[in-house]
């Protein structure tokens, strides 16, 4: 075991302020982008989930919410193009509604997102984690289903009777996973929409796109964009999910509020860690002195600092790891939805480990102070 960590070991209370330092850094940086992430993906859950492989929005679209996105209509004309691909198996359209929900007792209106997905086994658009039971109790006329976090603030149960756009409606289904904060989600089937008057028979919404072999959806993506000549443009889900997050989260408000947030656990995690290195290594001032008074070189002293500062980073990290799992857990259980990237998780600790790094090369100074001479007063 190297001297660094065998110090960190010895010494951890020393260096826990500086651990938790860095956590806290950390979970300032990823709770707050990993709130909205998962805003916005409680807004596309029933595409996420989906049984398609590949979305069509108009030409212009960059993401769902950006310009041309998904709140564009598509002509018909488009379907039967999509489906001149030899690997097409299915194309549906996903519509999407708003409308007033009373529920029972009410008089004032709640103003609800309609989704529709079709009720048929296996359908294009019936979201991945339906099971055959949840299927088939959404598929009678007027049966519909919402999110559990949307009881209380719709004011109805499991079996009640409610009005959505007009409409009589039952509450069939219970679901968990598509909460939605900013207005609550009512899933319903194809046949109950079209019953409900919410159909356009003239334009489509974005297209859900099967194919007979899911492993050459990006082969078949960029054979379709060709195909449509500028009519549409065929995305994966992966791909346009990506886009649809990264559009959201680096416009207006929202990238400043990101922004600022990220500097204050930077300046907070730089500060708090340098001076708690600093204070411990000052703290042990006299062992340093002892090691240059055997003659290791002020050299190996500051690649140890080094060591421990790293040391340092990866339990600040690892800390950083459990308190986001908390807070997952808390707000689910509170309803509230989160969800985490990839490229943000390791930029997040790719940064606290370099916070971490750069504190120790701040601290370095401190060892001039360990001179052997020291040791005589």
């Amino acid at each position: 075991m190297s001297l660094a960590l065998s110090t960190l070991l010895y010494e951890w209370r020393r260096y826990l302020a500086a651990v938790i330092a860095l956590a806290l850094a950390g979970v300032l940086m990823l709770a707050l982008s990993a709130m909205f992430i998962g805003i916005l993906q409680s807004f596309t859950a029933t595409i996420d989930k989906s049984r398609a492989q590949l979305i069509i929005l108009s030409a212009k679209a960059d993401s769902l919410g950006g310009p041309g996105g998904g709140g564009s209509a598509l002509p018909k004309r488009v379907v039967p193009l999509v489906y001149r691909h030899p690997d097409v198996v299915e194309v549906q359209d996903l519509p999407n509604n708003f409308g007033p929900f009373y529920g029972p007792g009410k008089t004032s209106p709640t103003m609800v997102n309609i989704m529709v997905v079709d009720a048929s086994p296996n359908g294009v658009t019936l979201p991945d984690d339906f099971t055959d039971t949840m299927r088939k109790a959404i598929e009678p006329p007027y049966n519909v289903a919402i999110d559990k976090s949307a009881m209380k603030q719709l004011g109805v149960n499991l079996g009640d009777q409610a009005t959505v756009n007009g409409r009589t409606v039952r509450i069939a289904l219970i679901l968990t996973g598509y909460a939605n904060s900013q207005a609550p989600g009512v899933v319903i089937s194809r046949q109950t929409q079209r019953l409900m008057g919410l159909a356009n028979d003239d334009r489509l919404g974005l297209l859900m796109v099967r194919i007979k072999d899911p492993s050459r959806a990006e082969v078949v993506r960029d054979e379709l964009n060709a195909l449509g000549k500028d009519q549409f443009r065929a995305w994966t889900k992966k791909e346009l999910a990506t886009a649809t997050i990264r559009n959201a989260m680096s416009e207006g408000l929202l990238a400043i509020i990101l922004g600022f947030m990220s500097v204050i656990g930077f300046v907070i995690g730089v500060v708090i860690t340098w001076q708690t290195l600093r204070g411990a290594i000052l703290a042990n001032i006299k062992e340093f002195a002892s090691l240059r008074a055997l003659g290791v070189s002020i050299g190996d002293l500051r690649t140890v600092v080094m060591e421990l500062s790293f040391w340092v980073g990866v339990l600040g990290i690892g800390m950083a790891a459990v308190l986001m799992v908390g807070i997952t857990f808390a707000a689910q259980s509170a309803n509230i939805p989160m969800g985490y990237e990839i490229g943000s998780l390791t930029q997040t600790a790719i940064l606290l480990l370099l916070i971490a790094i750069g504190s120790g090369a701040l601290t370095l100074g401190a060892l001039k102070k360990g001179e052997p001479a020291d040791l005589l007063k």
